[in-house]
């Protein structure tokens, strides 16, 4: 039952500590961290260490849904890259600095609830709003 991962990745122009930051800040996690623009992302919170809880709000702007995305780190390298897990699944996250620019890659476990295409183009959605936040703040 094994599904190959799923890859999403941009170039952001922006070094390396400022992408870090406000990938792992919940003050900047909740500016873009919804796929949508209908949807946003009230709160959210990160113990960014092994064992630690990241939890983030994600709910439809009209209050018709809402869910919460939970995750507990279980690698970490400052700066470099982190690993989590949620629901049974695994998901890294890659910083790669090259010059003025920072690519992320992100490399998740697949659901079996939605194709894999829609997975992909969702979490797609929520990193290019990330690259957008972070170039244009």
């Amino acid at each position: 039952m094994s599904q190959s991962k799923i890859t999403v990745q941009a170039t952001i122009q922006a070094d390396a500590k400022k992408v870090w930051n406000y990938y792992t800040l919940p003050a900047h996690i909740t500016q873009w961290n919804f796929a949508d623009p209908s949807w946003h992302c009230p709160s959210a919170t990160n113990d960014m260490r092994v064992g630690g809880t990241y939890k983030a709000r994600m709910e439809a702007k009209d209050g018709s849904f809402g869910f919460d995305f939970e995750v507990i780190y279980t690698e970490i390298s400052e700066g470099s890259h982190f690993t989590y897990e949620f629901g049974g699944r695994k998901a890294t996250v890659q910083f790669k600095p090259s010059g003025n620019t920072t690519e992320v890659i992100i490399t998740f476990d697949p659901e079996t609830e939605n194709p894999v295409e829609m997975q992909r183009g969702g979490w797609q959605a929520i990193l290019n709003n990330f690259k957008s936040y972070t170039e244009s703040h």
